[in-house]
């Protein structure tokens, strides 16, 4: 990987970008793209757009959801202990002994999730974390000094583990749900520039917000761009890594290639289309299926006012929604290519209706 691209993956993916707060993190991805485009623009919550041949009529997106999980403040006790509520799909189970950062009004806050001793806990029945009894101490000693350090009810709260890389060949960290996605759709842009191709149509980079808590920036956008085909890119579960049924969640594995998903949201000519430009070009892939919805921004693009004819690009990741999320690097740069491929052999006015 180039060292500038290595660089802005690192400053990312490092950078706090909660559902709802998502600007840091998007001010970043707008900085590193800004070379490679022509224009951009950001809607009224933060999903934010680059923009290659802005006077086409045929428009292309390619997606990325640009938030984390992360918690909120919920209550303050008089002895200065913090309860949450969830802000997205966070993990209960893994909060114990965390450390975390509360993003309050005076800046970080430094904090940890406590839990009492292994021995204490033990008997007939230990107890277990769950939203009623996990806690965070920032070292205050009364709900006065905690509010004194600037923290309230609804600051937001990220845990603090940082990007790191496993084996030289598995980058691992908070947040590669998904911003490892919108790291990959960038580096497409930059590839396209890098290469100077010249696209027939336009393209819209699309960082969306609100994802975990339901789709709701695509939802937005897609309203707004109304293209005429939307490649989603997300991550799905690697089923190969232990306490998985396979026969539930089908079998993926990080190292093997993108997933490419079969379900009603995914149009299924843009899925031949990809198949055909993975087979031609030697990039590898697997297959996935969905009975209902594919729980991505697919659904919202697929699903929005019109239809997009839409397809979802995933990346097999473990460990999903802990600190811990794991991905390979040779089925990232497979993702950017295989994306880059396809729109390279994209025709402008390609129409993918079913019936015609």
């Amino acid at each position: 990987m180039e060292k500038k691209s290595s660089q802005f993956l690192e400053k990312y993916l490092n950078n706090a970008s909660p559902t709802g707060f998502e600007s840091s993190g998007q001010r970043i991805w707008l900085d590193y793209l800004n070379p490679f485009v022509e224009d951009y623009f950001t809607d009224t919550y933060g999903t934010a757009v680059a923009i290659i041949n802005s006077d086409a009529d045929y428009k292309v997106v390619i997606e990325a959801h640009a938030d984390e999980i992360s918690w909120f403040v919920n209550y303050i006790t008089d002895s200065g202990y913090i309860y949450v509520v969830r802000n997205g799909g966070s993990d209960h189970q893994i909060a114990p002994g965390k450390r975390i950062n509360i993003h309050a009004d005076k800046g970080i806050v430094k904090g940890v999730f406590g839990w009492p001793a292994i021995h204490v806990r033990q008997g007939e029945k230990e107890t277990q974390p769950s939203m009623k009894n996990i806690f965070i101490d920032v070292g205050a000693d009364s709900k006065k000094e905690v509010e004194k350090l600037g923290v309230h009810v609804g600051a937001v709260i990220t845990f603090e583990d940082e990007l790191m890389v496993l084996n030289n060949k598995y980058y691992v960290g908070r947040a590669l749900d998904n911003r490892i996605g919108g790291f990959m759709i960038a580096e497409v842009a930059k590839r396209l520039s890098k290469k100077k191709i010249k696209l027939d149509f336009g393209l819209y980079i699309v960082n969306s917000v609100q994802e975990e808590i339901g789709l709701r920036g695509a939802q937005m956008i897609a309203e707004r761009i109304r293209p005429a085909v939307a490649i989603i890119t997300d991550v799905c579960h690697d089923t190969m890594s232990p306490l998985y049924n396979k026969k539930k969640s089908g079998e993926q594995k990080a190292g093997l290639g993108p997933v490419l998903t079969y379900g009603p949201a995914v149009h299924n000519n843009v899925l031949k289309m990809i198949i055909k430009v993975a087979e031609k070009k030697k990039i590898p892939f697997q297959r996935a299926a969905v009975s209902r919805s594919t729980g991505t921004d697919t659904d919202a693009f697929a699903y929005s006012s019109e239809g997009v004819a839409s397809a979802l690009i995933s990346l097999p990741l473990k460990y999903m929604h802990t600190t811990v999320e794991t991905v390979h690097m040779k089925d990232i740069e497979n993702v950017i290519k295989l994306i880059y491929e396809f729109l390279l052999q994209l025709k402008p006015g390609h129409d993918f209706r079913y019936i015609k």
